[in-house]
């Protein structure tokens, strides 16, 4: 029985794995459609289609999967259209927040994110109601050793603008319009890039004590995680240091 019971934890360890694997190989897969469908199916000559094959690749993403994303990207394969959109909005507390969407049906998405929204106290807003108070940047992960003052020096030389450090590499931040180039820099100097996508970087932090809405905005940000359209999401919350963790 004891058995029996540790395959079935198993079991549904596993199936909370393959569902979550599931949910991102569908993101970056609508990410490698839409890029193919509005710059061609060549990642040579299409940088976003570049980023996104890689950001594939970083999930372990099949390549017959990302082959046949881009064939429907480019209309040579039957599939789904999908477009971008970018919604704005306020959550519990006026903390701003961004949600960056693909989708292939753009009025149930809209619901679906004004329902979100009102049901954990905040509301969906207009275009720039909160996105004046934001930088659109380009963010590349990547994995290595080097030191920050090696990280810095070399941001410098590619062309970025700031570097922060994480666990097992660094963050590398520049111009959208560079992006390509900076994480092709850093691919070129042996850096494992892991991931490169454009951010929304807030230029003011709001704090947010009360433990209520710092409640809610830990289930808003959850169920908008968990929503199969939506791609990326930023907010300019600053929370107690026991929340962040």
């Amino acid at each position: 029985m004891a058995g029996h019971s540790k395959w079935a934890n198993i079991k549904r360890r596993k199936a909370v794995v393959d569902a979550k694997r599931g949910k991102l190989f569908t993101k970056v897969s609508k990410e490698i459609i839409v890029a193919a469908k509005l710059g061609g199916g060549d990642p040579d000559a299409n940088a976003r289609l570049r980023m996104a094959i890689e950001n594939a690749r970083s999930v372990s993403m099949p390549v017959e999967n990302i082959k046949r994303a881009i064939l429907r990207g480019t209309g040579e394969l039957e599939g789904i259209s999908y477009e971008d959109v970018t919604y704005e909005g306020y959550g519990p507390g006026g903390v701003a927040v961004i949600v960056v969407c693909t989708t292939d049906h753009r009025n149930r998405s809209t619901q679906e994110l004004r329902a979100t929204f009102s049901k954990f106290g905040g509301n969906l807003g207009e275009n720039n109601s909160v996105s004046w108070n934001f930088t659109r940047k380009g963010e590349i992960r990547v994995e290595c050793s080097l030191s920050e003052d090696d990280m810095l020096s070399l941001a410098m030389d590619i062309g970025a603008d700031d570097v922060v450090m994480i666990d097992d590499g660094a963050l590398i931040f520049c111009s959208v319009d560079l992006l390509g180039t900076c994480a092709n820099e850093c691919a070129e100097r042996k850096l494992a890039v892991r991931e490169t996508r454009i951010v929304y970087e807030p230029n003011t932090m709001l704090s947010v004590t009360d433990p209520e809405h710092t409640k809610l905005l830990d289930k808003l940000l959850d169920v908008l995680d968990d929503n199969d359209d939506v791609q990326n999401v930023f907010h300019n919350a600053e929370l107690p240091e026991e929340d962040a963790e």
